[in-house]
């Protein structure tokens, strides 16, 4: 696939620290979940451009303007012994999707997967979000009906601590 030069695609560093917290503020309002936002400049510093970084960021540009991001960490299959890469958010803003810039996010993702060796490339999607279902079944991804999402968070995650 080739590259779209309107497109450009940077990691993101800790001067980006402010715009990438709007993007999740955005992503957050889009996936109906501004109420559990409790990101802030100084978490995302500490845990993204710190000294031990938990993920990644990539900015996408068009025209000179912010127009998306993608955060993604390292995942490890223990089937097939080998690292993988997880996509825990891409968001392309409203005014500019489809003009390529999510196909360009996830194609410098895949790029970098390839480059480090890494066997895949996965992420989950809302059930109710349609328009990027389709835009994921169209790229070639595989949407795996057989799997639930599992998550230990806050009360549950400390009952569980504690046994």
């Amino acid at each position: 696939m080739p590259s779209n030069p309107a497109i450009q695609i940077v990691c993101a560093t800790e001067q980006d620290v402010a715009v990438v917290l709007e993007m999740i503020r955005e992503l957050a309002a889009y996936e109906r979940m501004s109420h559990m936002v409790t990101a802030t400049e100084e978490k995302i510093r500490r845990t993204l451009f710190g000294e031990h970084p938990f993920a990644e960021v990539l900015l996408a540009s068009r025209e000179s303007e912010i127009a998306g991001l993608a955060i993604f960490y390292t995942t490890y299959s223990t089937f097939l012994a080998e690292p993988g890469l997880y996509l825990e958010d891409l968001y392309v803003k409203p005014q500019v999707r489809g003009k390529g810039v999510g196909t360009a996010l996830l194609a410098h993702l895949a790029r970098m997967a390839v480059e480090r060796g890494w066997s895949r490339v996965e992420w989950s999607v809302l059930h109710w979000n349609e328009s990027a279902i389709e835009f994921y079944r169209k790229i070639g991804a595989a949407l795996l009906d057989d799997w639930k999402i599992c998550r230990l968070a806050g009360e549950s995650l400390a009952r569980m601590a504690s046994q």
